[in-house]
């Protein structure tokens, strides 16, 4: 994320209040744009349609639609995602940049078809009483959006991030439009709607994509060879999204807090609006982590290889890697204070969106729970990606792993000991996860210099 970070450091640069706000708000629209610019159209296309589509349950059952979509596309495509991303990573650093266009081409091609399979079996078998337009249409965005994360993390690669955030606003706000205006067709338009924005999304990624790289083929599948696949990273990538959705998903099934909604797809209105609204809290925790990590901890990192590679003295190398521990520790400090902040703000704001929402107050403490949690998350994220930049493969897995186990475990014990215990499971298995990753980080950094000169 070098582009970024020179964006960051250019406008902290200035020393000025108006500065530091303004590095804050680009970090936190760019790390949590997308993600924002989602969830607020899909919202959007709910609460004007009350009404307007009969029946209503149409509604509720277009939102779980997408819902799943994302969720299992994020899962599917998380195989593939870091694997890529260090695929394009380094054959950048060996200047063979003409081999990163065609991979991504064969990655794409390769995702679209094992998309395009999963998702038309499930349209024929597990959604026989909806329409066959319905159908077509649910599994035409599956491969959309699993082709959109690919596109998205490419173009990350390439420091495209205003792009990435001009097109999801874009797509989002064609979707929120085209979906508006074809509730006519109840359910069918609502879909129809989405695809369209989400088309109109890949369609601008592509574009920049196919100008960025030069390429002398469009197709190839280099990065599966041997030498150049990561099978830890694809676990990695793999372990992390399942971990994230695994709590929701157990709560979308279980039948004392779950139901049917459309097909098989279930839903847990007393679980999921407290969870989104936790997720809302993430953009001032994201805001730091990316500040932190990308100017100073960035800036710390570089000067520790340059001067292992150049042959920097062991005074110069050993300072930067306190610096490198020093900002870690900071990063972290700040990223738990803004979080309590903003966790509070919705603690208190949170009665009111409930009665507006028509749920009981009962359900409150679920949602400080998840907040609690979320602020666990983003700091999981920073522990994960300090681990990406020094190369420790094995120790992502372990975390990446127990963290989907753990919240499996934990959250199946919630649902069993009762309401009262509801969002522990995922609070738990990140306390559990960011204690280990914090302890593992710490010994890692206390033995950089003799892992980097006698390991390497």
């Amino acid at each position: 994320m070098a582009g970024i970070g020179f964006e960051l450091r250019k406008l902290l640069r200035k020393d000025t209040l108006l500065g530091l706000i303004r590095a804050y708000a680009y970090a936190g629209v760019i790390s949590s744009g997308p993600w924002v610019l989602s969830i607020i159209g899909i919202l959007i296309i709910g609460i004007f349609s009350l009404g307007a589509v009969v029946p209503d349950i149409a509604v509720s059952q277009f939102q779980v639609t997408v819902t799943y979509l994302i969720a299992i596309s994020l899962v599917l495509t998380g195989t593939v995602q870091l694997a890529f991303t260090r695929f394009c990573a380094d054959r950048a650093f060996e200047k063979r940049e003409d081999l990163i266009l065609p991979n991504y081409g064969g990655v794409t091609l390769l995702v679209t078809v094992i998309a395009g399979v999963l998702s038309l079996a499930a349209a024929v078998f597990l959604f026989p009483e909806q329409s066959i337009l319905f159908r077509v249409l649910m599994a035409a965005s599956f491969v959309v959006l699993c082709n959109i994360w690919i596109a998205t993390v490419f173009l990350s690669g390439m420091k495209q991030y205003k792009a990435i955030l001009v097109l999801y606003a874009l797509g989002y706000g064609i979707t929120v439009v085209g979906a508006l205006l074809l509730r006519f067709l109840d359910l069918e338009g609502l879909l129809l709607g989405f695809l369209l924005g989400q088309v109109t999304l890949l369609a601008g990624m592509l574009v920049l994509i196919v100008r960025g790289y030069p390429a002398l083929s469009m197709v190839s599948f280099d990065m599966f060879r041997p030498r150049y696949l990561y099978p830890s990273l694809m676990l990695v990538g793999f372990f992390y999204n399942a971990g994230v959705w695994a709590d929701k998903a157990m709560f979308w099934f279980y039948s004392g807090t779950g139901s049917e909604v459309i097909g098989p797809l279930h839903a847990s209105l007393i679980y999921d609006i407290p969870v989104f609204l936790s997720y809302l809290s993430l953009i001032p925790g994201m805001a730091v982590f990316l500040v932190r990590m990308e100017t100073d901890f960035v800036e710390y990192y570089s000067n520790f290889y340059d001067a292992v590679r150049e042959g920097g003295s062991l005074s110069y190398i050993e300072e930067m890697r306190n610096q490198m521990v020093f900002v870690i520790r900071q990063g972290i400090f700040q990223i738990l204070k803004i979080q309590a902040i903003s966790a509070l703000v919705i603690m208190v704001a949170g009665a009111q969106i409930f009665a507006a929402l028509g749920i009981t107050d009962l359900y409150l403490p679920l949602l400080k729970v998840q907040l609690v949690a979320t602020a666990l998350q983003v700091v999981f994220l920073a522990i994960i990606n300090v681990f990406c930049y020094l190369d420790q493969r094995r120790m992502l897995v372990l975390l990446t792993g127990l963290f989907f186990v753990l919240n499996v475990i934990f959250t199946g014990i919630s649902l069993y000991l009762g309401p009262q215990f509801f969002g522990f499971g995922f609070l738990l298995s990140l306390a559990v996860c960011v204690m280990l990753g914090l302890w593992l980080v710490n010994r890692k950094m206390g033995e950089l210099e003799y892992s980097t000169f006698m390991l390497n």
